[in-house]
């Protein structure tokens, strides 16, 4: 998981493009998406570099990392831009709390093919929208990967208020794996944000996201603040951080994530 982590750092210290009239748009670290596009014949790479995510239930208590989880985001056109993501090492530790046993998992995620295409200003600046349809394809193994494919749409939506603040929103619907593997099923979420520039360097954004999934055959509903914070040292490069609260028993506890992005 260290040498994943320390590659992931090594790829985000590369020398990014240069020309200062290129869109820089990461949609990391926040939980929800973006309706900009990369340039075409450019690319964003965005690295997830450790996420610690823990679940502390009445019987059991769940701690899951993943690293190097990355995503390319391949600029083909003026309103739209391909996305191939991969997680590549999670490490999942359950405990029971009642036995004192302890499970633990390592292994390598799925892999994620989308499209995303704008419908209007594609630099993400005013009111922009855009639709981001993807499948996912069961290259890892349960719990890390889903065990089987899965379908999806996120239809991300943003407004400037003013040359500052930003209001955003994404929704989302997927068809997505049972945890038998025996079929599939619908979840959807809804994810609110607002994002504040302190500076021409850093960005703050707070969350507010409410999801509908399924688990052991019953729908739950889960609740989730979050806040995040991104430093851009220099045009085309992102150092990160995000760090996200349940608030209602049926979500996880606290996950904290660190990584960055870097155009080419």
């Amino acid at each position: 998981m260290i040498r994943w982590a320390l590659a992931g750092a090594a790829l985000l210290t590369a020398v990014p493009a240069a020309a200062q009239d290129l869109r820089f748009c990461p949609t990391r670290p926040s939980l929800g998406s973006s309706a900009c596009i990369t340039d075409p014949g450019h690319v964003h790479l965005e690295i997830g570099a450790v996420d610690w995510e823990r679940d502390d239930r009445s019987d059991a208590r769940d701690d899951q990392v993943i690293a190097a989880d990355m995503l390319a985001r391949i600029g083909v056109g003026p309103t739209t831009e391909l996305q191939i993501g991969w997680t590549g090492f999670g490490h999942v530790r359950d405990r029971d709390k009642q036995s004192g046993g302890i499970e633990t998992t390592n292994g390598v995620g799925d892999v994620t093919l989308g499209v995303r295409q704008n419908f209007l200003h594609p630099d993400g600046k005013g009111l922009s929208i855009g639709i981001q349809p993807f499948v996912t394809l069961p290259t890892g193994r349960s719990p890390i990967g889903a065990g089987d494919y899965a379908l999806g749409v996120i239809i991300p939506v943003s407004y400037d208020l003013s040359d500052s603040l930003n209001l955003n929103f994404t929704g989302e619907v997927d068809d997505a794996a049972d945890e038998t593997r025996d079929g599939h099923h619908a979840e959807y979420s809804g994810i609110v944000g607002l994002g504040y520039q302190l500076s021409k360097q850093v960005t703050v954004v707070g969350e507010m996201s409410l999801a509908r999934v399924e688990t052991e055959d019953r729908y739950e509903t889960r609740a989730l603040a979050a806040g995040s914070i991104a430093w851009q040292p220099r045009q085309g490069l992102q150092l990160d951080l995000l760090t996200v609260a349940g608030l209602n028993r049926t979500s996880p506890d606290v996950r904290v994530a660190l990584g960055g992005a870097v155009l080419f």
